[in-house]
């Protein structure tokens, strides 16, 4: 798949000075040796505390996802406020001040790193394809000569890194069904329960498009199943590459008014669905939409106590009450691991206006999933701190998140997406057809 046309690709390319070079072959032939088949390193740090890449968690079909491979399994140690000297260097900004927001019951339990992270062969076949040909356009919110995901390998700047967030395999087609939770500041809460179905043009009924999906990362969808306030209210979003040259394509359907509109907020730092007022719609998958507000500066790579594999999180026997608590989750099922991450720094350009005047990003090398995201605001002071607990799904051969957290360090109050109480909360390979991403079926389904 060619996101733009050839005939688009070859006027950018002759035409703009802001086409970024293409890695030499020489630096390709390291993918699949000194690097994995996605770009990272495949060796493990000095200590021994991060292992050697070997290959992550093998495919299984059958297997149920949620079982927790890692159970029987204690925490080395447990980061607290009163120990937290001890692990600085590994810790984050926002870390460090959810430590002092919370200082006598925040914790992070510190387990054994496991580099769990796989994807199927086609998968790895396209990223060692796309780091030859790849390239940045339109100042950098464009691709061409890119094929569905991992554009960039061995990337060379910030938005390279942040594309690979942006662009990273998530199973193709999945359904779901989750809990956003909004929680005040005495731990008092109501989830508001979604269906969602993402679906890549690769993956729908009938295939890939040409001329209906040149531009299009992405379908989705979603709908409100509780509370009754709330109740068939329908976004549909048709995700686009390049949304500067091309806008991100956004419908609302309201059940209360029972008609469609078009939604060309729903993007930057307008308030995400159903989110309380807790999360821009940039923040959803920790970072989504066009990069083009903010000046992006790579930082270089640093290790870091990151939330990964965290099956403990996901358990199904568990309640939302078990995990929601005033200030920030029961820190008892979580999962922390020493990993090595992207460090990328989002600053916002002067011509721009948005809620975050900066953002720092922590991007998982072996899956390209941002770990950690900080929100800064318009006094360069530290806002806002968000964590996706990421898991390996060994069903769907990917790793994504089992929940996020979204900190207002402010106000005490925070969102936080859950599954554990929801039926089928992960339906990967559950296709859709093209018609289903149209304002007459969003209308359709909010009735």
């Amino acid at each position: 798949m060619k996101i733009k046309s050839i005939i688009t690709a070859l006027m950018i390319t002759l035409s703009s000075s802001s086409v970024w070079a293409k890695v030499s072959p020489v630096e390709v032939q390291k993918l699949g040796k000194e690097l994995t088949p996605i770009g990272a390193q495949v060796a493990g740090n000095a200590s021994g505390a991060i292992p050697t890449y070997e290959g992550g968690l093998k495919q299984n079909k059958k297997a149920n996802p949620m079982r927790d491979i890692f159970a029987h399994e204690k925490p080395l140690y447990t980061i607290t406020h009163k120990n937290l000297d001890q692990y600085k260097d590994h810790l984050t900004q926002g870390q460090l001040a959810l430590f002092e927001k919370y200082p006598t019951s925040y914790k992070m339990p510190i387990y054994p790193t496991h580099r769990t992270a796989s994807y199927p062969d086609n998968i790895y076949h396209k990223a060692r394809k796309n780091a030859s040909q790849a390239q940045l356009v339109d100042g950098g919110n464009g691709i061409v000569n890119f094929d569905e995901t991992v554009p960039f390998a061995i990337p060379k700047n910030g938005l390279e890194v942040i594309w690979n967030h942006i662009s990273r395999f998530r199973g193709g087609s999945i359904q779901r069904n989750l809990a956003l939770i909004p929680v005040e500041h005495d731990g008092n809460y109501v989830p508001v329960k979604l269906r969602a179905q993402l679906t890549s043009p690769q993956y729908l009924k009938g295939g890939f498009d040409a001329k209906k999906d040149d531009n299009i990362l992405f379908y989705y969808r979603s709908s409100v199943k509780s509370p009754a306030r709330l109740t068939g209210n329908v976004l549909l979003v048709h995700e686009t590459i390049d949304q500067v040259s091309q806008p991100r394509m956004a419908w609302a359907y309201n059940s209360g008014q029972r008609r469609v509109r078009r939604a060309p907020q729903a993007a930057y730092d307008a308030p995400s669905q159903a989110a309380g007022g807790l999360r821009t719609s940039d923040q959803v998958d920790m970072y989504n939409g066009a990069p083009n507000k903010y000046n992006w500066k790579l930082l270089g790579k640093k290790e870091i106590y990151i939330p990964y594999n965290s099956y403990k999180l996901a358990d199904p026997q568990l309640n939302y009450s078990d995990i929601v608590q005033p200030g920030h989750i029961n820190q008892d099922f979580t999962r922390y691991e020493l990993h090595r991450v992207w460090q990328v720094e989002a600053q916002l350009k002067d011509t721009e206006r948005h809620i975050y005047s900066k953002r720092t990003y922590y991007i998982d090398e072996d899956s390209w999933q941002i770990a950690i995201a900080e929100h800064y605001d318009n006094h360069d002071l530290l806002w806002r701190v968000s964590e996706g607990h990421a898991m390996q799904f060994v069903n769907a051969n990917t790793l994504w998140y089992a929940s996020s957290t979204n900190y207002d360090l402010l106000s005490g109050r925070y969102l936080v997406e859950l599954n554990n109480e929801e039926s089928k909360p992960f339906n990967f390979g559950k296709k859709a057809k093209r018609k289903e991403f149209t304002a007459a079926a969003i209308r359709r389904s909010g009735r």
